[in-house]
């Protein structure tokens, strides 16, 4: 089976929850939620996490939920997209714009960014 980049996935080995981040060669390579460490894993050996594991992980239940905080069910996403609005709210230049960097360099370096595993 092919998963999308964004999936969440259950690496049947492991039990361990993550998040498709790309392929690495034959491998579906996972990341845990939260932009934890990277692991490669077999497709065979992957499956979709169920509504019940993802909430259970903390997880948003769907896009729709998240918006406008996170398209992708990530908790952190949400959090800067509150302050970056909060910062907006109080006005001020300086503050819109670091949380405006803020927000897109967590969302480039946790969910678009490819890392080969070390």
């Amino acid at each position: 089976m092919t998963y999308r980049e964004g999936a969440y996935v259950v690496d049947t080995r492991s039990a361990a929850l993550g998040q498709v981040v790309g392929r690495d060669g034959a491998d579906v390579q996972v990341r845990e939620p939260g932009s934890g460490r990277e692991w490669g894993v077999p497709p065979d050996a992957l499956r979709l996490a169920s509504h019940a594991e993802r909430v259970a992980a903390g997880l948003r239940e769907t896009a729709a939920l998240l918006a406008p905080g996170s398209p992708v069910g990530c908790t952190e996403c949400t959090d800067l997209e509150a302050a970056r609005r909060a910062a907006v709210n109080r006005g001020g230049h300086d503050a819109i714009v670091d949380a405006t960097v803020a927000l897109r360099t967590h969302f480039r370096d946790a969910h678009i960014l490819w890392r080969r595993p070390r």
